[in-house]
């Protein structure tokens, strides 16, 4: 198939162009770098299957020649950068998304938006099933992204409804690996980079807050299973092996043999206390479930950021205070 990835060149869209790429299909990246990086796609370029076009979804897509999938992933996710960017992550969930309808909506497409467990808010059901409304909170500081994904979702369901857009949602849960930032403010690379750089992990509140964190190459296989099939969503991905955070701290000291220290701070705005999906849909639909556990998943990030020792003490300037480079009330987001 030719399938273009919005957002190719983030930390998500590399791992799924790539593995497209590898199993046969040709692929169409297009990334305007605000938060993705060449050098997450520097073994992709210079492949007769792989395109790279800079550009801005929010601006429009032209892509040329026949396309048979678009995969949505185009938006700032990291609350860093969507704090930094807020007016960009509106545009991007809303035009960028309706541009990428639009373009599949053309050439008689397969359409799949990357949604996200962020339009549960702090949920009052546990754990999240994808029939739960959310609990979000629509003006706080995490509103650009939440409503961005949710008026996504909507757009889809629209252009489904009403045009016959071949539609998938999926909506992704806490996921990390290699390639995801040193500095992205989310709570498994916030920790990694303090106790590699021997500075104290900082945990809001008592740390009971719970998440359920996928690794990189399982969350793509269910993002691959659901571009190859029919399924119209919306449908979670995620781990549902619940840890808290307090958990997911001991277990980063142990594997880094890092003597940090463990700091805490009052719990932030609009933190969701529990985080947890529920994949039976995923398990029915698509034949999808995680394989990977925390303890290995860990340790193959962390082999990666330690081949990065200048990227990961730059970012210690940026999680010093905690999990974030925002604003209090900005922890980690799921995607």
């Amino acid at each position: 198939m030719r399938v273009l990835v919005t957002g190719g060149a983030g930390f998500l869209g590399s791992h799924l162009a790539e593995t497209l790429v590898r199993r046969g299909d040709t692929v169409v990246c297009v990334d305007d770098l605000s938060t993705g990086r060449m050098s997450n796609i520097a073994g992709l370029m210079g492949r007769p299957s792989f395109d790279f076009q800079r550009s801005d979804v929010s601006k429009g897509l032209h892509v040329g020649g026949s396309i048979d999938v678009v995969a949505h992933l185009a938006s700032p996710a990291s609350p860093p950068d969507y704090q930094r960017r807020p007016l960009e992550t509106l545009a991007a969930g809303s035009r960028g998304t309706e541009h990428a309808l639009e373009l599949a909506n053309r050439c008689n497409a397969r359409f799949v938006l990357a949604s996200t467990s962020e339009v549960y808010g702090d949920p009052l059901v546990h754990p999240q099933h994808e029939d739960y409304w959310g609990n979000v909170n629509p003006i706080g500081p995490r509103s650009v992204y939440d409503e961005a994904k949710r008026f996504a979702e909507a757009l889809t369901f629209a252009y489904r409804r009403s045009l016959g857009v071949n539609t998938g949602v999926v909506r992704i849960f806490n996921t990390y690996g290699p390639r995801i930032q040193p500095h992205d403010g989310r709570v498994v690379t916030s920790f990694i980079t303090q106790a590699l750089n021997g500075d104290p992990l900082t945990i809001y509140g008592d740390g009971s807050q719970t998440r359920s964190f996928c690794y990189v190459d399982d969350l793509v296989a269910g993002l691959v299973a659901m571009i190859d099939s029919d399924a119209e969503g919306p449908i979670n991905l995620g781990n549902p092996v619940e840890r808290t955070v307090r958990e997911l701290a001991e277990l980063v000291l142990a594997q880094t043999e890092s003597s940090s220290t463990v700091e805490h701070h009052p719990l932030p705005t609009d933190d969701p206390t529990r985080r947890k999906p529920d994949i039976s849909k995923a398990r029915q639909l698509l034949g999808w479930s995680p394989r990977i556990d925390a303890e290995e998943g860990l340790r193959r990030t962390i082999a990666w950021f330690r081949t990065r020792p200048q990227e990961v003490a730059a970012a210690a300037a940026s999680v010093a205070g905690g999990q974030l480079d925002g604003p209090p009330g900005l922890i980690e987001e799921a995607s």
